[in-house]
């Protein structure tokens, strides 16, 4: 289906050329002033000058061609030249109509699919998930879920951290406090245990500990530095070691996504792309795109055009070890050459702009990426406490993003539990879908460049732009037409809805109508929070709706069947939408 916007656009162009005007001059928006309009058109104002003619004039001869137009149910000229518009109920009616039939409720996917790569884990091994990493895993999937959406072949990538120091610093550690184990036998030949040997919460331990000690103890460093040179060599024991960390971890890792309706079609992690870094190195040596600076290997960035300071990126260190520039190009190499996609999209700390900026130059320059592989650097702001500082504990750590579930969960169990008597479990699974709408929505309300407060209260709210309030909603829908199913029958199947009865009705199917535009926009823009907005505006359209119209009371079966098929559409792409963001409703609340 075509936009509504877009059907509006070609009528209006089409009476400004008719009227000897210029058809560009003919361009519709939603008004700013829905008071007085739906939609309008300022081309008059513009094509005044051109044309040397009064704008009111020129609106005047367009709306007289369009006033008989059965799409138009009020058109107007008004001073100095706005053309406002109003549609028509019947035109209204039968755009809702056929989008009821479509499966996509009308929008089209894109014309031109792509194959796009979305980076948006970051979440390092042997370390639990904290608030930090909720901002990448949640706009990244729901980016992704839009892509699916219009129809590319996108695939999520987790991109573990699993190859540097950190690695070191751990198998230090635990070679100290377990020296007799095999894995530090270098006689060992035979194989090494099945089961790890530590579990989750010990490597959790195990790291931070050994990273502070290091800064105070430069020989433990040291010593660290020298195991993550024997790891990355293939020293045998190691290896058998880091394979424990990465199972034990992923385990985990996948185990906190899920609670957060988070999946990934690839785990891939830094090591993986290590195997492609000696020949790329060797290519960029070859074909002169690489020099030595100040013992370094690096390749030159900086743009005539450049307002401040790009430093080169640099691909070597003097004692020839790589950097995360390293194993991001080279990742890069390897999704050329296992995907060869059309595009990558990073969702990524928006304080890492400068360190893309030369990654995406650099693998420009070199063309270890085809010419038009469009590489997008989607940077977000940081989830703020009241105070307006990075979220913290009470005690001013980290928080863990389990934790903060768990304390989420427990703030809308208790709302639960206030407000009506049902049992505890189903109190429970209630609050887990609340809940993780509450932190959701919450974040992706906002546009992801900016910092937000996270404010639990207002969050967990079922009032206001909020995840539960739009919950609320669609558990409403469901409750009126489980109710008429228990009261009437079946809902009706192929029914028609009929031109609006009043005004909340108008303003609900104006809402719905404009599905398509947003999920373009959204997709276009990597904007999950234009989806936010529009859930919203559907949401209060329809609680005006229900508060103005009796649906099983009504006696009229033709317009009470309109009104359920009304709904169902409503319900229908509120639960869509919800999809996109990564969110699901419940039954009841």
């Amino acid at each position: 289906m075509k936009k509504i916007i877009d059907l509006l656009n070609a009528e209006v162009k089409d009476a400004f050329e008719k009227a000897g005007y210029d058809k560009e001059y003919g361009s519709v928006t939603i008004s700013n002033r829905p008071d007085l309009c739906q939609y309008q058109c300022n081309g008059a104002l513009a094509a005044a000058k051109k044309f040397k003619k009064a704008p009111i004039m020129i609106a005047n001869d367009v709306v007289a061609l369009l006033e008989k137009s059965r799409t138009f149910g009020e058109i107007t000229a008004i001073m100095p030249g706005f053309i406002n518009i109003k549609v028509s109920d019947a035109f209204l009616a039968s755009y809702v109509n056929e989008m009821n039939q479509d499966e996509r409720f009308g929008c089209e996917k894109t014309e031109n699919p792509k194959k796009v790569i979305i980076d948006y884990g970051g979440a390092n091994v042997a370390k639990p998930l904290h608030v930090g990493h909720l901002r990448s895993a949640i706009i990244g999937e729901s980016i992704k879920r839009i892509g699916k959406f219009m129809g590319n072949d996108v695939i999520g990538d987790v991109h573990l951290g699993d190859w540097g120091l950190q690695m070191g610093l751990i198998i230090t550690e635990f070679r100290k406090r377990n020296p007799d184990l095999v894995y530090f036998d270098d006689a060992y030949t035979g194989k090494y245990p099945e089961e790890p040997p530590f579990t989750i919460s010990e490597l959790e331990e195990i790291y931070p500990f050994a990273n502070a000690y290091s800064k105070e103890h430069p020989e433990y460093k040291e010593e660290a530095m020298k195991a993550t040179n024997l790891l990355q060599n293939g020293h045998r024991g190691y290896m058998a070691l880091w394979n424990h960390i990465l199972n034990v971890s992923i385990t985990d890792l996948k185990k906190n996504y899920d609670n957060l309706n988070v999946s990934f079609e690839l785990w891939k992690k830094e090591s993986d792309a290590q195997p492609y870094i000696p020949d790329m190195v060797e290519y960029l040596k070859e074909n002169g795109y690489a020099h030595i600076s100040e013992g370094a290997l690096v390749v030159d960035v900086k743009e005539e055009t450049d307002t401040k300071e790009v430093p080169p990126c640099m691909i070597l260190k003097s004692d020839g070890s790589s950097l995360y520039n390293t194993t991001d190009l080279a990742t890069m190499v390897e999704r050329r050459k296992l995907f060869n996609p059309d595009a990558i999209i990073y969702v990524v700390d928006k304080r890492q702009e400068l360190y893309f900026t030369q990654v995406f130059r650099c693998a420009k320059k070199t063309k270890i990426l085809e010419e038009d592989t469009q590489l997008t650097f989607l940077g977000f702001g940081t989830m703020n406490g009241k105070d307006g500082k990075p979220f913290k504990t009470r005690d001013g750590g980290v928080m863990r993003l389990e934790n903060l579930i768990k304390e989420i969960n427990e703030a809308v169990y208790e709302k639960v539990m206030s407000n009506r008597e049902i049992s505890e479990e189903e109190a429970r699974n209630i609050a887990k879908a609340v809940g993780l709408a509450a932190i959701k929505y919450g974040d992706l309300s906002n546009q992801a460049s900016k910092d937000y407060v996270f404010d639990l209260d207002r969050f967990t709210s079922f009032e206001g732009n909020t995840g539960p309030y739009i919950l609320y909603t669609i558990v409403r829908i469901k409750s009126i037409l489980g109710k008429y199913q228990n009261e009437i029958g079946q809902l009706p199947q192929g029914a028609k809805m009929k031109t609006a009865f009043n005004d909340s009705e108008r303003d609900l199917m104006l809402e719905l109508v404009k599905f398509n535009e947003v999920m373009y926009n959204a997709y276009q823009e990597n904007a999950p929070h234009k989806i936010c907005q529009y859930v919203y505006e559907i949401s209060n359209a329809f609680s005006k709706f229900y508060h103005e119209t009796k649906i099983i009371s009504e006696e009229n079966k033709e317009q009470q069947d309109s009104w359920i098929t009304l709904i169902s559409l409503t319900a229908g792409i509120l639960n869509q939408c919800m999809d996109l963001l990564g969110l699901e409703a419940p039954d009841r609340m």
